[in-house]
């Protein structure tokens, strides 16, 4: 940690708290990260938000190429200086929610993401490799523990939501490391932990996956009411279809959307496509 400190002190580099930035220095904790993520020679590695550049130099020593998004530009001088030599990998200092993703899957071909991500842009990170990732084939993600839970949750459980069951249509996800909050400078308030999403076109077959997403977004559109009523007031069916669609799809009345696995949910999202096609 006293090395991090000390090249950032250098540079007078002062954390913003509106970019979650939270940096990680165990040479062994970043060696780990990189064996999870399943890279080597072959492999287009894409960062996204590299901090000091610590974990960016690990992935450079493992991967074919690295192309390292950081949003702070104060980190320029202090990337120059950690990741000297670094010959395969390119910072690009721009907000990657900005990037033109179709673009750089152009430029990449098949490529892995490794990430250690602030809360904040967890979710619709993930969400937009879900919906426009066409060459991704594996995110490696640092993210709040709670937020991991969530990610890999079963269905019905506290932790299962719309993420788990939109993320199963294209993506397996488990937890591979739990990571305390003492190995994070500044140290954050919780703890965190790295999970590994694979993805695998097909995996949930389903007639429309446009259909597939609304499904989801419909069983949890409002988790206290039954999935009849959130149909309805989704897909603005009369009382008497909802009730046809879940039956025809072999689900009980009264049940709750989030009570269902991800395969029934597939199931359901058929019977919706034909019935309203």
């Amino acid at each position: 940690m006293e090395d991090l400190q000390g090249l950032l002190a250098r540079h007078n580099f002062n954390f913003k708290k509106q970019f979650g930035q939270n940096f990680l220095s165990d040479g062994n904790l970043l060696r780990s990260i990189a064996e999870l993520s399943g890279i080597d020679q072959s492999t287009a590695v894409v960062e996204i938000g590299c901090g000091a550049g610590t974990l960016t130099r690990v992935l450079s020593e493992k991967a074919g190429r690295v192309v390292a998004y950081e949003i702070d530009r104060a980190l320029r001088p202090v990337l120059a200086e950690s990741l000297r030599g670094c010959e395969n990998t390119e910072v690009r200092f721009t907000d990657f929610a900005k990037t033109d993703l179709a673009a750089l899957e152009r430029e990449l071909g098949a490529y892995v993401v490794v990430a250690n991500l602030p809360y904040y842009i967890t979710t619709p990170l993930i969400t937009r490799f879900l919906d426009e990732g066409k060459t991704v084939r594996r995110l490696v993600v640092m993210v709040q523990e709670e937020v991991a839970e969530r990610l890999c949750a079963a269905a019905d459980t506290p932790e299962y939501g719309a993420i788990t069951a939109s993320l199963a249509l294209r993506a397996s996800a488990k937890i591979v490391k739990r990571v305390p909050k003492t190995m994070f400078y500044p140290r954050p308030k919780v703890d965190s932990a790295v999970v590994r999403i694979d993805f695998s076109d097909g995996r949930l077959p389903v007639k429309d996956v446009e259909t597939y997403r609304a499904t989801v977004r419909a069983a949890f559109l409002s988790r206290r009411k039954t999935l009849e009523n959130n149909i309805m007031n989704y897909f603005r069916v009369s009382r008497e279809t909802a009730q046809e669609i879940l039956h025809s799809a072999g689900v009980a009345e009264r049940v709750r959307g989030e009570t269902l696995s991800p395969e029934r949910l597939a199931a359901l999202s058929d019977v919706i496509y034909e019935t309203l096609r």
